[in-house]
């Protein structure tokens, strides 16, 4: 069951409203480091967390009601951002920057035809949210890897949109969704400390029928051959503590040949 209460689980103000900048808030909204993206793919890994790990599926579906919230606070933002802007910022918009000016006279008229000036689920070039953003393999380890990169991206977008205000209001904003995802980072990071022997990935996969020569060479593609530089992933004990790094090249495995083409495809090709 989800429950809503009519309240913003942040505080959201605009002190000078700017269409601008709501453009760019659609990107923290459904963007692909966007909160829909976190906000569905915590939701559908929690869906496939097995019954006698609990504790797994309440962190999943807790973090993903989260998200929601912050779709709401962004969307607030926008509508707040849209509503009553001065003509002047977007004058001065125009006036100080020839790339503001083409994305103003160029940018999201769907904005106000389709939405009457509030956010809409797309990112800050109004693409739709893509649900193939979402990130739910069914193997914990594997997701929670996906989840340390889907909220270090969203920082970073975050941390990007912090830079490019001015707005006291925006700035507290957006000093919170900052927050939240180091929180998140950190939790995502702590599950895969707390699962024993998940690397690699899957770690249900018996790691002697794959191939023994190569499963731990890191391989170079130049074709000059040179030194192995002697780098943390070229020499030494393996991340996972299982073998022993090293250095190589590709194997080689002769010239690519295709012994029958499928008729109904076509694909013969014929000589004069």
């Amino acid at each position: 069951m989800f429950y809503h209460e009519p309240e913003l689980q942040y505080e959201v103000e605009v002190e000078e409203p700017n269409p601008y900048f709501a453009k760019m808030l659609q990107q923290a909204i459904g963007g692909v480091e966007g909160e829909m993206r976190v906000a569905l793919q915590y939701m559908f890994q929690s869906f496939a967390v097995p019954s006698d790990k609990p504790e797994y599926r309440h962190l999943l579906m807790e973090t993903a009601a989260e998200e929601l919230g912050h779709i709401e606070m962004l969307a607030t933002a926008v509508t707040k951002n849209l509503e009553g802007a001065p003509e002047h910022l977007r004058e001065e918009a125009r006036e100080n920057d020839a790339v503001i000016d083409a994305m103003m006279r160029g940018g999201q008229p769907r904005q106000a035809l389709s939405a009457g000036l509030h956010a809409m689920p797309v990112d800050s070039n109004g693409v739709p949210f893509s649900g193939n953003y979402v990130v739910a393999s069914g193997n914990l380890a594997a997701d929670m890897y996906a989840n340390v990169m889907a909220e270090s991206t969203g920082r970073l977008l975050a941390t990007r949109l912090y830079e490019m205000t001015d707005d006291a209001g925006m700035k507290d904003m957006l000093s919170y969704l900052i927050a939240r995802d180091t929180m998140h980072q950190n939790q995502w990071l702590a599950v895969l400390e707390a699962l024993e022997d998940h690397v690699p990935v899957p770690a249900s996969f018996p790691q002697e029928k794959e191939n023994q020569e190569y499963n731990y060479t890191f391989m170079s593609t130049f074709r000059e051959r040179h030194e192995d530089p002697e780098m943390p992933w070229t020499s030494g004990e393996s991340f996972d503590g299982k073998s022993e790094f090293s250095f190589g090249y590709q194997p080689g495995g002769g010239m690519p040949s295709v012994e029958k083409t499928i008729e109904e495809m076509h694909n013969e090709a014929t000589d004069r």
